[in-house]
């Protein structure tokens, strides 16, 4: 399945924007802007990711909802 017909794996209707690297459940590691959103301000945001879009949108949620002083990981490659 390709990137483009992918959805989020938690809504099942947003088209993602991240990749959780590391997820706990791995049936949980894409995420749409508005469930990652969520999961930032819930205080339990990804911390090793790779954004998809080409733009650092998760990483701007981050800087804008994120209080926690923790170390966030971009993955590369």
């Amino acid at each position: 399945m390709g990137a483009h017909r992918r959805k989020c794996d938690w809504c099942g209707s947003g088209t993602p924007i991240v990749r959780d690297m590391d997820p706990i459940n791995p049936d949980f590691q894409y995420w749409c802007e508005e469930c990652a959103r969520a999961l930032v301000i819930k205080g339990d945001p990804i911390e090793t990711y790779r954004e998809l879009e080409g733009e650092p949108i998760y990483g701007r949620l981050l800087d804008e909802h994120c209080t926690l002083k923790r170390f966030y990981s971009f993955a590369t490659a």
